[in-house]
């Protein structure tokens, strides 16, 4: 890895950080990721969508160039670059303001994405993977998500057995958070995420649903992320991911009442909408 070049961010937090639920983007650079894979696959396609997201309420933009749902391949951190940084530019280029997020477990993307305008580092692992992210994570001062995942693409739908899934996903994530302070990770700059569809079923996301109070006692920043995932479609007999943002507005709901901080969403028209509202009930 080349020598780290810092960049100061003057705010890298959203406008109204916790005073109301944040919305972040989704954007896949990936052919194959569940949702939208392959679906924004030339720059002008990328562009208008990072345009609908602003002009519709999006507070950060989270890129991935790597797929993480169940089953998938792990390109590695070269072929990761090369599909996201060109973009990551062409953004920045075009909207210099917008928050952007980089959604990688691998300490070189990371970065790369860094020292090219990127804001956030969202890590499905949590620094799990690839401990040196955390190095990189430190050195920028950077906000960072640490989320709860066990094992990877391959087998995590196998790691699902928990005694109690409360319990052990708290506790997983203080040993991720502690993992991070322990690396001069910034305590302000951690969010957690308890992991909705990362070897869970069905039962137990609705377990952490019901129970997003527990993960309060992190004090730290919460985001969930739910969008049109499997156990959404499960509920509803809905195969197809796109046709699963209903069920993921009343998830958006829940977690406004539950005054969580963001929501990690592909339709950010409908959850602008619909948390403005929600957020006017259940926010003081």
């Amino acid at each position: 890895m080349q020598e780290l070049q810092i960049t100061n961010y003057k705010n890298p937090w959203p406008k109204d950080w916790g005073q109301k639920t944040s919305i972040m983007g989704v954007i896949n650079l990936t052919p194959d990721s569940f949702s939208d894979g392959g679906d924004l696959n030339s720059p002008k396609k990328v562009l208008d969508q990072v345009n609908h997201f602003l002009l519709n309420g999006v507070d950060i933009v989270d890129l991935g160039a790597q797929s993480t749902r169940p089953d998938a391949e792990e390109v590695g951190s070269n072929i990761e670059i090369k599909r996201l940084i060109p973009y990551l530019k062409l953004i920045k280029s075009e909207y210099p303001d917008v928050l952007i997020s980089i959604d990688t477990f691998n300490s070189d993307v990371a970065h790369e994405a860094l020292i090219n305008g990127a804001n956030w580092i969202n890590d499905v692992t949590g620094g799990r993977r690839d401990k040196d992210i955390l190095d990189v994570v430190s050195k920028f001062n950077c906000p960072f998500v640490i989320t709860h995942s066990r094992g990877n693409s391959k087998n995590m739908n196998e790691l699902s057995n928990y005694d109690n899934v409360l319990t052990e996903v708290k506790c997983s994530l203080r040993t991720l958070i502690n993992s991070a302070l322990e690396k001069n990770v910034s305590k302000g700059n951690i969010i957690v995420d308890p992991g909705i569809g990362f070897s869970k079923d069905i039962n137990q996301n609705l377990e952490i649903l019901r129970n997003l109070d527990v993960f309060k006692d992190l004090n730290l920043p919460i985001l969930i992320g739910a969008s049109r995932k499997r156990f959404i479609g499960e509920i509803l007999n809905e195969i197809n991911p796109k046709d699963r943002d209903i069920g993921t507005l009343a998830i958006s709901c829940v977690c406004s009442q539950f005054n969580i901080d963001i929501v990690r969403v592909h339709n950010v028209e409908m959850n602008y909408q619909i948390l403005k509202v929600s957020d006017r009930i259940y926010r003081k």
